[in-house]
This record gives structure tokens, sequence and C-alpha cells, in this order.
């Protein structure tokens, strides 16, 4: 999508469409709401009159101007109740508005900053928003082989921001360049995961990182097979065993010039490319969304190409440990005993916890570079989903300061992040007479030892370990709260986290 910023009263501009907003409760629309209103003869204040139009968060209502402004056709989209607002409202109301826009056959669409008059949000983050839930609101899988939607061609290929203040024209164009780096880059992440596993394996992840550093002058290395078994990474090979596919470990560094030698921002991602649970193997339903079990890396690899997009200056270097979990005769088995990189053995317990195992190996992998911190991010558990649903995403942290920088980003981007229990006591359920430690614990707390298990490869650096199982898939039937930015599938969950929080180092 191009995307663009005017300096224009938005009744002069010449679109497909134009979006404007109106709060709940509002009977007389004021800014550039009530500027269009005069220009359409009062249209808008008699929708208002009549009850069609009230201002509910991502209602929509669709205007012929017949003539009255240069604009086919106008897109009024409620913000809800103006003391509720924040970014994400202007997230929902921004896809509404491109989706409404979408369905009445525009494909240039032109709009106000929503929230950022009014609504009392700065103007660069309302800007971000804006840019970010339009591109999210548009953003659709283009499933392999698949027969074309008649939705696929309602699309917007040009979005224009205008302003009528100039002088804001800098943040709007700041805050819109944020926006629309972590908008693809979470387009780019929900593609990567809903893809089938025979299409994404670890070799083709291993190439979008490539890609990835290609396009932004970044350094990417990738490991195979033999290159691990030298750094003796004995965790992340016992889960790649079972699998003809072999496995990947990617390291992509966004290295900005002047910042080559700064500790670095270190982001983990889970690659597990496929999951059929290995000799330990998952009941058939539902496994075919266990190509989603990746999810992490994608998060982690889309947060690198928004962080070259958007030109970040901070050096960050992401981990991706790579592979499908297979039962074969190869595959491992319950009782094995392997040893991690970092010189802790570990007694296989349940092969479908395997996640842990190959982000055991990342994480010792992460020490050479002495990262201010490190964040990992995988679809972990099944029991993050008890605890939590669909709505939260489960934060491990070992450090209080990282934590708040987390959350912020997190309600920021969306993504609300709930802090869960990280103390030693739970380490007796890891416990085992033939191992340093096992790879499960049992159902009981099992989001809790999953995450102590993981703390034995962090070393003392801060760490954050964001368990995604119950937020990184939307399906209408399960899961909540609805998104005007989410369809079936996956979500993209990370991606703006990722970024709110290395922009705010």
């Amino acid at each position: 999508m191009q995307i663009s910023v005017q300096a224009a009263s938005l009744q002069t501009v010449a679109a497909d469409a134009v979006v404007v907003n109106l709060f709940k409760g509002v009977t007389q629309p004021g800014g550039a709401t009530g500027a269009l209103d005069s220009a359409l003869g009062g249209a808008l204040r008699d929708l208002i009159a009549d009850g069609e139009l009230r201002g509910e968060l991502n209602e929509t209502v669709v205007v012929r101007p017949r003539g009255a402004i240069p604009a086919r056709r106008v897109i009024v989209v409620g913000l809800g109740e103006q003391a509720e607002l924040h970014l994400d409202t202007v997230r929902q109301a921004a896809a509404a508005a491109a989706q409404a826009a979408a369905r009445a056959g525009a494909h240039t669409l032109a709009t106000i900053v929503h929230g950022a008059g009014a609504g009392g949000l700065k103007t660069a983050d309302a800007a971000q928003a804006t840019v970010e839930g339009t591109l999210l609101g548009m953003c659709r899988y283009p499933a392999p082989g698949a027969k074309r939607d008649e939705d696929a061609s309602r699309t917007i290929d040009a979005l224009a921001l205008v302003e009528f203040d100039a002088a804001r024209i800098p943040e709007i164009e700041a805050g819109a360049r944020i926006g629309q780096a972590v908008g693809e880059a979470t387009c780019m992440a929900r593609d990567l995961a809903n893809q089938p596993a025979n299409v994404l394996t670890p070799t083709a992840l291993a190439d979008v990182a490539q890609r990835i550093a290609g396009s932004y002058g970044m350094l990417c290395r990738v490991l195979d097979r033999e290159q691990m078994a030298e750094l003796g990474m004995g965790a992340l090979l016992s889960v790649a065993r079972g699998s003809e596919q072999p496995p990947r470990f990617i390291v992509l560094e966004h290295n900005p010039p002047g910042h080559e030698a700064d500790r670095p921002i270190l982001l983990v991602g889970k690659g597990i490319t496929f999951d059929s649970g290995g000799i330990s193997i998952k009941p058939a339903e539902g496994m075919d969304e266990m190509r989603g079990d990746m999810s992490g890396a994608a998060a982690v690899l889309a947060a690198m190409q928004a962080a070259g997009g958007a030109g970040l200056n901070r050096r960050v270097v992401a981990v991706v440990p790579a592979a499908e979990n297979m039962p074969s005769g190869h595959a491992s088995r319950p009782g094995d005993v392997i040893t991690a990189m970092n010189g802790v053995s570990v007694e296989i317990i349940n092969t479908d916890a395997e996640g842990r195992l190959i982000l055991a190996d990342a994480l010792a992998y992460a020490q050479r570079y002495e990262p201010l911190a490190i964040v990992d991010v995988a679809t972990l558990t099944g029991g993050i989903v008890v605890a939590l649903g669909h709505t939260m995403t489960g934060v491990f942290a070992n450090e209080d300061h990282l934590w708040g920088l987390i959350t912020n980003a997190g309600e920021a981007a969306g993504e609300p992040m709930w802090r869960m229990p990280l103390e030693p006591v739970y380490d007796r359920q890891i416990k085992t007479s033939f191992a340093d430690v096992k790879n499960s614990g049992g159902r009981p707390a099992s989001p809790v030892t999953a995450a102590r298990f993981l703390s034995r490869f962090v070393g003392e650096h801060a760490w954050a370990h964001l368990d995604i199982a119950g937020t990184h898939w939307w399906e209408a039937e399960i899961s909540y709260p609805k998104k005007p930015y989410y369809v079936r599938g996956n979500t993209g969950v990370g991606v703006g986290t990722l970024v709110g929080l290395l922009r705010s180092y």
C-alpha cells in the first residue's frame, strides 16, 4: 500500500473515499468531521438525528456526497466513548473504516488521523495507529492454490493521511513511517505462520531471514546440522532427529552505523515449523494448526523487518532455532538424556515439550553477545491457554524494569500482557535423578515450570519469556475479543510489542 501525508482540508481531497470519525453521544460534530458535514450540507447531522449514526466503536456509515466534494464516498467510523479512547481504539477504527471503504469499491483512501484532535492522543502515536489499523484491516492470507476470493480485489492501494495544520505534518510523517513498518511486518508474520508446513520448512524460514537481511543491510548467518553439532546444540538436534527436513539455526543482526559494538537487545523466536508431538504424538484433531508453532519465530523475524524499515537506531540481534518435530525411527524417545550447548543435561520426559529444548540452545547461544536484555517469544504451552484464555499473553520476567517496558509496549500495540510467577519453588517439579533437569514438570503450573526450565539458559541477563500459545491464533468461535483487524488464522501477535520495546530502549 502506498502511504502519503498531505497538508490539506479533507473535503478538498480527491479520493475514492475519505474517512472521518465520531465519538459516541456527539450530536454536533466538530473539527474535520464538522467541516466535512458543512460541506455536505449537514448530511452527517441528519444521520445523527435519525439515529443512523451513533458513534459506536467500529460502527461505519457510508455516505454518497453526490458531487458536494471531490471524493466519491464518505466513511464515518465510530470511536466509542471519548473517555475510553486509546491507541488500539484508533487501530480498530482505522481497520473498520478501510474495510468499509474497500467494500464500497474504493482503492484510494484519505483519512484524518484518528484521536489526534479531541481524543488527546499524541499526534505521532495516533498516526502510527491509524496506518497500522488500515494495513492490518486489509491483511489477507494469500493461500497457495486457493480459489480467488471476491474480496481479494477489494483492496486499498493508496492511503493519504490528511491534516489541515501544516505544523503537525512532521509528527504525522514520523508516526506513519513507524506504522507502515509495523503494519507490513505484522502482515508478513501472519502470512508466515499461516503457511502450510510443506511450504514453510526450516530451510524456507531461513530464506526469509536472508531476504530481510538483503533488503535492509543486515548480517545473516544460517547454521546447518553439522555446525550445530560442533557447537554442542544437543537439545535442538534432539528435536530435529525425527524429521527428514534439516534443521536451521538462524542469526540475524541489525547493526546501525556507529552502533556495531553496542550491547544488543536479543530476540529469540521458537521456530517449530510443524509440531506432531514426536513420539509423544498429539491427537489428530487440531494438529493441522501446528503449522503455526513457529509463530514466535515469525514475530521475531517480522520485528527485525520492522526495525530495518523504520530505520531503528538500536543494535538488535535475532536468533531463531528452526526444526520440525516428527515421529520416526530416528526420533528422540521419552527417557532419553541429551546435553544442551551450555552443558546442562536434560532428561526428555515428553517429546511434545520440544519448544523449550530448541529455545535452550538458542538462549545459550545468545550469551556470546552480552545482551542488554533477552526476550523470547514462543507458542510454548497449552497451560497458558488454560490460565489466560485467548485474551492475554503470559509473560515471565526476571526483572521488573524489563517487565514494565514490555507491558507498556503491549498496551500501546493492542497486545495485552499478564505477568506470571517465576519463583524457584517450581523447580522441584522439573528435578530428576537422571540429569540436571527434565523437560516437563507435568500439567500443574505447566507454563511456569516451562519458564523455569528456560531460566537455566539465560545466565545473569535481564530476560523475559512471552508465551503466545493463547494469542497467536484467532478464530471467531473461541477467541476474544473480536477486532476488525483479525481474521481466522494467525494474529501476528508480538510484532507490535517487540517493536515498541525496541523503541523504548
